[in-house]
């Protein structure tokens, strides 16, 4: 094999050539979280610890995370030769939407976002936000799930539901739609108000809502350790269609 010399392009690209060949790419992003992501793509199976080794010497002394495809137990393997171990599980669930055949519980009403209060929407993601940071923590949400203090982004209403129980604001959920799919990117339940079907009216209200815009399917993301949204989902129907695995370097 010719000798491989790996360069790095840009602050977050790194290249590998041979024979003046491109054998690899490697690149890191920084999520909303925080989390310093790093991914190395190779044409050739041997030039992955080199590329993989380089990149990584490049960066500071922090937590690096990657992800890979449960259903990839090779390329697992050679992260953990470098040093990687599993940080977490999550599956990916397909479900077909479907017009809103659940009644919401007594006293809950779930409306629009954009059919509500902005003050009391930005105040019940807060809320929400310090629940999971003070219970299971942020490691366990989408990186798409932004962690930082309330109001640093704006909240985006048409992408959200809003669930009141008793006039009170109790939950929400986030869907992101692109074409004929969307990914529910969050249900969550202030933890006072868990326990009254709440989570189940969101589902119900985002499928039917995503069905009556011809869209036909959806997808979303669970923690393997979120038994709850684990069984939410499940109970809706829907169907694991593949999952991955986060892991990380201290």
């Amino acid at each position: 094999m010719d000798p491989v010399i790996i360069t790095r392009t840009a602050e977050t690209q790194w290249e590998a050539v041979s024979d003046g060949r491109t054998v690899g790419h490697g690149d890191i992003s920084h999520r909303p979280d925080g989390r310093l992501f790093v991914s190395v793509d190779v044409w050739q199976d041997p030039v992955f610890d080199r590329l993989a080794t380089a990149v990584l010497a490049d960066l500071p002394a922090t937590p690096v995370h990657t992800l890979v495809a449960a259903d990839d137990p090779g390329l697992k393997a050679r992260w953990e030769r470098l040093g990687f171990a599993v940080g977490r599980r999550e599956r990916e669930y397909t479900l077909t939407t479907a017009p809103g055949a659940l009644a919401p519980p007594p006293e809950v009403v779930v409306l629009p976002g954009t059919e509500a209060d902005p003050g009391r929407l930005r105040a019940l993601d807060r809320a929400i936000r310090e629940e999971v940071e003070a219970s299971v923590g942020w490691r366990t949400m989408p990186a798409e799930v932004v962690a930082g203090p309330t109001g640093s982004l704006p909240l985006d209403p048409a992408k959200y539901a809003v669930a009141t129980r008793g006039g009170r604001y109790a939950g929400l959920v986030r869907v992101a739609a692109v074409r004929r799919r969307a990914r529910i990117g969050l249900i969550a339940v202030r933890a006072e108000d868990r326990r009254h079907g709440i989570g189940r009216a969101l589902l119900a209200h985002a499928l039917g809502s995503l069905h009556h815009r011809g869209i036909t399917s959806a997808w979303a993301e669970v923690d393997e350790t979120n038994t709850a949204a684990l069984a939410l989902f499940e109970g809706a129907g829907a169907e694991r269609t593949g999952g991955c695995i986060e892991l990380v370097r201290h």
